[in-house]
């Protein structure tokens, strides 16, 4: 469900497609993770915060842009295949509408959770259609921290896809979060695993 269109400002999103027309790796110290199966992952350690950014860059083939946006916003399917899914549903808070979603996580480590806003925009840029995906945490009174359960407070993503000029997607992708959020269903594995059966579970996947 999109959010009203105050959620993210306008600049917020064109940041999203320059990133999307031309990847800025410059100027500081990305690390290269993965580059196979048509896609591409980079690292960055933000030294002060001990914070995560990722960027994703990848083209699916067979797979449209419009169908892409879709399964990435879908929270019901991404509990029918995410394993890893303990709670995940969105709730109108204060006029707003917030996601809650826990991320299971194997003993003796604790869950996971991110309460966050979304916005989903289709956008036309110099005859271009991109769909743009924005996300961050936020914090409400109806959703409290739960006991034995760490709250990821510091995530935020942006999603920006578009076609490939054939039947598939162009995607870029970037993650800030802590370093210890990384759920087990994401980077940089199951990306790649996803990516090689031509899943559009990619652009499901938050790529936290």
């Amino acid at each position: 469900m999109a959010l009203a269109e105050c959620s993210f400002s306008e600049d917020q999103f064109r940041e999203a497609i320059a990133e999307l027309q031309e990847p800025s790796l410059a100027g500081a110290d990305w690390q290269l993770l993965v580059d196979a199966s048509g896609i591409t992952i980079y690292r960055l350690l933000d030294q002060p915060s001990g914070l995560f950014k990722y960027k994703v860059f990848g083209v699916l083939e067979d797979c449209c842009p419009a169908l892409l946006a879709d399964v990435y916003m879908d929270l019901d399917y991404r509990k029918e295949w995410d394993q890893y899914v303990k709670e995940l549903y969105e709730k109108e808070c204060d006029g707003k509408t917030v996601v809650y979603w826990e991320v299971k996580y194997p003993f003796p480590m604790s869950n996971r959770d991110y309460v966050f806003i979304r916005q989903q925009r289709e956008m036309e840029v110099e005859g271009r259609k991109i769909h743009v995906v924005l996300a961050q945490s936020t914090s409400v009174p109806q959703f409290p921290e739960k006991s034995g359960v760490i709250r990821v407070k510091q995530y935020k993503q942006s999603l920006a896809i578009e076609s490939d000029g054939k039947k598939g997607s162009k995607e870029w992708s970037s993650k800030f979060l802590k370093r210890h959020s990384k759920s087990l269903s994401e980077l940089p594995q199951e990306i790649i695993r996803k990516t090689r059966r031509n899943s559009c579970i990619f652009g499901s996947i938050t790529i936290h």
